[in-house]
């Protein structure tokens, strides 16, 4: 399977690093052909300017590239940080820029834009791996975690993806690393669970070169 994995955190020693590299693991043990893109490594311009808004605009190469890549994949893994209850700047200009009309979701003929869209990405699957430094319970009695919203509803869900899991990982700033390494086990098995093996040695690595993965 083709399966876009987006990692966003600017700390190259974060966990969400870690955990971007346990998903990559156990997808290069099934067999998957992966396009990584670290969005702050690549220096992913995430301004949306009005020239490109358009259905049909000229988009510049790099654009294109991550256009091409995620219509065509057939899973999508997203992994950052809970900052404001939203996901960084960087990623939200990716969502702005490569979830395009025509390409994520389209209206349906007859529709000038008020209605509800057809979602026309490929993809069946999506996982969202979160970090957060706020306990569950508050997430939800007190923010109303909108992060679930955001992803599950207002972008996968209105682009087409049928089955979608996240996990936020918290609290991280206080955890032990016996929790991390426990997590990370988790990330590989539920990557495992919903991109099972395929074949074996197929995998490689288009985007972002691996970095080091740290764990602290």
């Amino acid at each position: 399977m083709k399966i876009s994995l987006i990692l966003a955190n600017p700390n190259l020693r974060s966990f969400n690093h870690a955990i971007a590299g346990a998903a990559a693991d156990a997808l290069q043990d099934n067999g998957h052909l992966v396009a990584f893109h670290d969005l702050y490594l690549e220096g992913f311009d995430p301004l949306l300017r009005s020239t490109e808004i358009p259905r049909g605009a000229l988009l510049e190469p790099s654009i294109e590239t991550h256009c091409r890549e995620i219509a065509s994949a057939q899973g999508i893994i997203i992994v950052h940080p809970n900052w404001w209850g939203m996901p960084p700047a960087v990623l939200t200009g990716w969502v702005d820029r490569i979830m395009r009309p025509g390409l994520a979701y389209e209206f349906l003929e007859g529709d000038s834009g008020e209605g509800v869209p057809r979602g026309l990405l490929q993809a069946r699957s999506a996982l969202v791996f979160n970090t957060s430094n706020t306990f569950v319970e508050r997430e939800q009695q007190v923010f109303g975690d909108p992060l679930e919203s955001i992803w599950k509803n207002c972008i996968f869900g209105l682009c087409g993806v049928e089955e979608f899991y996240r996990r936020t990982f918290s609290v991280v700033v206080t955890s032990t690393s016996e929790q991390r390494r426990e997590w990370l086990e988790e990330v590989r098995e539920t990557v495992d669970s919903v991109f099972p093996a395929e074949r074996r040695g197929a995998m490689r690595f288009i985007g972002s070169s691996r970095q080091s993965i740290m764990h602290d």
